[in-house]
């Protein structure tokens, strides 16, 4: 099994180091995981420090315990696209996961004053207008797209489900921009333990994104601490199974390789 989006301690909301990843990878029996630090710009200033990043990484590159690819998660916002740009070229990345999660220059997380004065209906369509927006100004920079409906974790919405039906015109947008760019989507699993009652994104978006032609598909928990690590996978390959999905992409030196599903054994 490999886990295609892990944070350590290294990014700034991260709780376990590397080696304890890769112990974690160890019991569980997950032969490949690939770090994906966040790393954005904020009031000017850089959140992570790469070259501190590729040196720890460095030193577990061997490591028998699991095959470790290094990877970036990157917030897509347009009018910081020339220095991430600039920056991402200096570093052997295997893998960039594309993200956003700040909208009208709120972050979510924080700020909940996003929400405030519109309808769900009207939120959701901003977001994505935003989505699309950031999407269609970024090229080489990523590799796969995560976190369609990320929105639903911070909305007090009782509802924590996108009806697709109800934002179909903006969502293909998206995700035809994304497949004429090659770009994949992520199936993560981290919607599951923040009490969505799904992956990120819902079947009804992955079952769209194959019917436009999509072809990439990579599998992470977003994890930030050990314990996550490759959690509610079977959940996310039953998924891809039922659209149709044969395949799971896994990417090094920024290149998809693909894994047969059959062969992407779920190890308990």
């Amino acid at each position: 099994m490999k886990d295609c989006h892990v944070h350590t301690n290294i990014s700034y909301n991260g709780i376990s180091t590397i080696s304890e990843y890769l112990e974690e990878a160890k019991e569980k029996n997950i032969d490949e995981i690939t770090f994906t630090e966040h790393y954005d710009i904020q009031n000017g200033r850089d959140t992570l420090d790469i070259d501190y990043y590729l040196n720890e990484y460095i030193k577990y590159f061997k490591d028998s315990r699991a095959k470790t690819n290094f990877g970036l998660e990157i917030d897509l916002h347009k009018e910081k696209l020339y220095r991430i740009s600039d920056t991402i070229v200096r570093y052997p990345f295997d893998f960039i996961v594309g993200s956003f999660r700040i909208d009208c220059k709120k972050d979510m997380l924080f700020d909940s004053s996003f929400f405030d004065g519109y309808t769900r209906h009207e939120v959701y369509l901003n977001y994505f207008r935003e989505v699309l927006d950031n999407i269609k100004a970024y090229d080489n920079e990523y590799d796969v797209y995560s976190g369609f409906d990320y929105i639903l974790r911070y909305g007090e919405y009782p509802e924590k489900r996108i009806n697709y039906e109800n934002y179909k015109d903006i969502l293909d947008e998206i995700l035809i921009d994304l497949i004429k760019k090659n770009k994949g989507i992520e199936i993560n699993t981290s919607g599951i333990r923040y009490g969505i009652d799904n992956v990120h994104p819902n079947i009804n978006i992955l079952k769209r994104y194959k019917e436009l032609g999509g072809k990439i598909v990579t599998i992470g928990s977003d994890a930030h601490k050990a314990s996550n690590l490759g959690c509610d996978f079977d959940i996310a390959i039953n998924m891809l199974q039922e659209v149709g999905f044969d395949e799971v992409a896994v990417y090094h030196k920024r290149k998809p390789d693909f894994v047969k599903i059959k062969d992407f054994t779920i190890n308990h």
